[in-house]
């Protein structure tokens, strides 16, 4: 039973019994009550169709009140015409038992399933992950697990960045001396050191850099010696970077790079240049407008000192090399003959916005158009001074520090707080801690806000926090373990009776779950999970403290028992759906 759905049935039965004509049944909607003191949900429904049918708002209002069906709500008017629903205690109940019977916890289902790729993550190979790649992949995962939850079919690509100038540098420098033992026990550092002696040296040196150049050339003209340098490479960088993923939570289902589709680019230019897609223009190939939008709309063109003029993209450089907007063509025509998608998400920073604004456009020009490409942008991490998070030396801080420095945070908090007996248990739970804690704080700001990376923060146990949902989590559980196996196994939801405001509360709360969940996809707002997490955690402890549980009997006994165990199942789901776990113990 969905409240809100039922609620909704109950108005649009009423509303035909008015004989008053609806236009727009979609319109029609039931909406959560901004104040509880006015009751639990309320509708405009009233005052929207008043006028064309020539009636006065709250008279019409008082119509439907009249014709609703009573056993879930208790009705009431206000102001111009506002119906509210006060949902009385026995449909909460009844809404806790089906909730607790319900192995997706009140979770909605789509209608109609779709097939989503969601492409995130992808940082370049032969280099270690840093900070700008943390939103990407938190958001990325916790997307793809929301989608798939509301039945939608999800297919996760991580497309790396495997093929492009930075091998011409690693193997240059690999063929001056590569460390093996360090490839063995740290491969991305050890690949980001040749890289990083490879830039620094052709920088100093043009035959250098020449020399670099030429490696890229003969590795994309299949030299076998550069090809299984390559090849090593991203094996060993798929190696270090799943070192990453696997401390995230985080996985894909494919790890179609760059280099995936090498075999798809000639063919593709040359189409775009046999259909008029794309000319020539200072040696380089490029896309140009399609002059059926008006300049502002049409993302390639720019204006410039008052004049629109053409903003290309170059799908062939001066040299004869393919890019990543080629490659990006490319993807999305696999992605639709291949895997039948219906939709593809790109999680990628808003930097990239006109470039996907170009790919969109180009896509749809070549016939895509039936499959629906969203840009998921995000905003910037900053350091505590308010800039965008870089280290002393001005560099991106690796991702592998800086999970590191949240475990180091979160074990001053676990020695100090944690009731834990062994120093292993309160390793384990620092790293639990502290890698969730910054997922959390990642997911619970709107992805385009920019916000201040505070380890200390994060890691409190106090405030909108993961370790104080952590801390709601055990306190619900905690009471189990002070109870009978058997009265935990004979724990039953069919006569639940709620008579204490506070116990209303956390049922009204847990309600909200399904709703918190689907609206998530409305606009790619992880946020708003966060959120009613923190709420119902505030409401768990409200009724913790107003309503003793091992000190009741009987129905009220069972009654709260039940309210413990759905909070705890509704706050692991969530977490889990936003890619978090949770301890067992703090």
């Amino acid at each position: 039973m969905n409240i809100p759905i039922q609620l909704r049935q109950n108005l649009l039965a009423a509303l035909e019994k008015t004989g008053v004509t609806i236009p727009d049944p979609a319109r029609i909607q039931i909406s959560a009550a901004a104040d509880l003191q006015f009751g639990d949900y309320q509708s405009n429904a009233a005052m929207m169709l008043a006028k064309p049918a020539k009636k006065n708002p709250r008279e019409l209002a008082q119509q439907i009140v009249d014709l609703l069906d009573s056993d879930l709500a208790e009705t009431s008017i206000a102001g111009p015409g506002f119906i509210n629903f006060k949902i009385t205690p026995e449909a909460w109940a009844k809404h806790v038992h089906l909730q607790a019977q319900d192995a997706l916890l009140s979770v909605p289902q789509v209608t109609e399933s779709q097939t989503i790729v969601v492409d995130f993550s992808a940082p370049n190979v032969a280099k270690p992950m840093h900070i700008g790649h943390i939103r990407s992949t938190i958001i990325g995962e916790c997307l793809g697990r929301i989608a798939s939850r509301l039945g939608h079919q999800v297919i996760k690509d991580n497309h790396i960045g495997d093929w492009g100038t930075q091998f011409g540098m690693v193997t240059w420098a690999w063929k001056q001396g590569v460390d093996e033992a360090a490839l063995e026990t740290a491969p991305l550092q050890e690949l980001l050191r040749l890289y990083r002696s490879a830039s620094d040296a052709s920088k100093e040196d043009e035959a250098i850099k020449e020399a670099c150049r030429q490696e890229l050339v003969a590795l994309q003209q299949g030299d076998a010696e550069n090809k299984a340098i390559w090849e090593r490479c991203v094996e060993l960088s798929k190696k270090g970077l799943n070192q990453i993923y696997d401390r995230l939570g985080v996985s894909f289902d494919h790890w179609l790079g760059e280099s995936a589709y090498n075999d798809q680019l000639a063919p593709l230019v040359e189409r775009l240049e046999k259909e008029g897609y794309a000319r020539e223009s200072d040696g380089a190939l490029c896309l140009f407008s399609g002059e059926e939008k008006p300049p502002k709309k049409d993302p390639f063109k720019i204006n410039r000192d008052g004049e629109w003029q053409d903003q290309p993209m170059i799908v062939r450089k001066q040299d004869g090399a393919f890019n990543y907007a080629t490659t990006d063509i490319a993807t999305v025509e696999h992605r639709l003959n291949e895997w039948k998608a219906d939709q593809v998400w790109y999680i990628v920073d808003f930097r990239q916005g006109s470039h996907f604004e170009q790919l969109f456009d180009i896509s749809t020009r070549l016939g895509y158009d039936q499959i629906n490409l969203v840009h998921i942008a995000f905003g910037t991490i900053l350091g505590k001074d308010g800039k965008p998070l870089k280290t002393r030396a001005g560099d991106l801080p690796q991702l592998a520090d800086v999970l590191d420095d949240a475990v180091k945070a979160a074990r001053a908090v676990v020695a100090e707080k944690s009731h834990l007996e062994t120093e292993e248990e309160k390793d384990s739970l620092a790293e639990l801690i502290g890698v969730n804690s910054v997922k959390f704080t990642e997911l619970a700001h709107h992805r385009m806000s920019d916000y201040v990376f505070d380890l200390d923060k994060m890691v409190a146990l106090e405030g909108d926090t993961a370790p104080y949902l952590f801390y709601s989590y055990v306190r619900a559980r905690s009471i189990f373990r002070k109870l009978e196996q058997s009265e935990i196994d004979g724990l039953s939801s069919e006569n639940i009776e709620l008579t204490e405001a506070a116990e209303i509360h956390i049922a009204r709360m847990l309600a909200r779950y399904g709703d918190s969940v689907r609206v998530v996809l409305d606009d790619f707002r992880p946020n708003l999970l966060c959120t009613y997490l923190l709420e119902l955690a505030r409401a768990f402890h409200s009724f913790f403290e107003a309503c003793p549980v091992l000190k009741s009997e009987g129905t009220q006994r069972e009654t709260r028992l039940v309210l413990c165990d759905l909070t705890s199942r509704v706050l692991k789901d969530g977490l889990s759906l936003l890619g978090i776990d949770v301890p067992e113990r703090m």
